[in-house]
């Protein structure tokens, strides 16, 4: 299925007499948003932050996640939804035969671009095996924003001599996402050895005193290791586009290696 086009597209076929202005408008007529009754398509979120509206599965049926997914998929190249179970997929599949899923972490997407570029510049840390699937979740929501993220696995500081041995990646980065279960303690490290922004992740991942990962989210909060933000337990996905948009910003000043221009939102 080709990519539909973008609103600069729209326009520039409209000005040129191929496409008419009622075609446009139908194009555009459910923007800003769609109204599905059981839910409120947000067609306008990539024009305000550069991707768009991204599902949240958990909790929803799977014939709704299909149909919201289906309908954002008619309007955007790319899509994306988290906290999805294979009942999600194979209902969401039915409609989309190019949907791709994770099942580790829980993710689905859709990406029709015909050329996608990745920026580099992010880097994320997992400290233990039992933090992938959130590590996974990071990853595979910033390649579909547009960021080749460099994923570093079980360099928890139970071991810190593992950590070292990544220090010229980490040193190298525009943003860290650094993922961590327990007590919560290697964010602080790694904040403490590069000039990079830290983008703490607290898991649930640790025995009953970690208390579902609160006692990691509170160790994150009081770390004395500057540049350190705190998403919330288990929040893969927030930490990864907060990484995408900082990074973006970044490379766009000219902090890091020039990119080609952003892709538009397409309708």
């Amino acid at each position: 299925m080709p990519e539909p086009p973008t609103i600069r597209e729209l326009l520039e076929r409209v000005a040129c007499g191929d496409a008419s202005v009622d075609g446009a408008l139908e194009s555009l007529r459910r923007l800003p948003f769609e109204d599905l009754d059981f839910a409120k398509l947000d067609h306008h979120r990539t024009l305000r932050k550069g991707f768009g509206e991204v599902v949240f599965c958990e909790g929803k049926t799977p014939e709704q996640v299909a149909e919201i997914l289906a309908r954002l998929a008619e309007q955007h190249a790319c899509v994306l939804g988290t906290r999805a179970g294979l009942d999600h997929y194979h209902a969401a599949r039915s409609h989309l035969a190019d949907l791709e899923y994770d099942e580790l972490a829980r993710v689905l997407w859709l990406d029709r671009r015909s050329a996608p570029t990745r920026r580099e510049g992010v880097v994320i840390v997992a400290a233990g095996t039992s933090d992938l699937p959130v590590a996974r979740e990071a990853e595979i929501t910033l390649e579909v924003m547009g960021h080749a993220a460099e994923v570093i696995c079980d360099v928890g500081i139970a071991g810190l001599h593992r950590l070292l041995h990544h220090l010229p990646v980490l040193e190298s980065a525009n943003i860290i996402v650094v993922i961590a279960g327990m007590e919560g303690a290697l964010p602080s490290v790694v904040a403490g050895l590069v000039a990079a922004p830290v983008i703490a992740v607290p898991t649930s991942v640790g025995y009953g005193a970690s208390f579902g990962g609160i006692a990691a989210l509170l160790g994150m909060l009081t770390s004395c290791a500057p540049g350190i933000g705190v998403v919330n337990i288990d929040n893969g996905y927030g930490a990864a586009q907060l990484a995408a948009i900082i990074n973006e910003k970044i490379i766009t000043a000219g902090a890091a290696a020039p990119h080609e221009h952003v892709s538009e939102p397409t309708v």
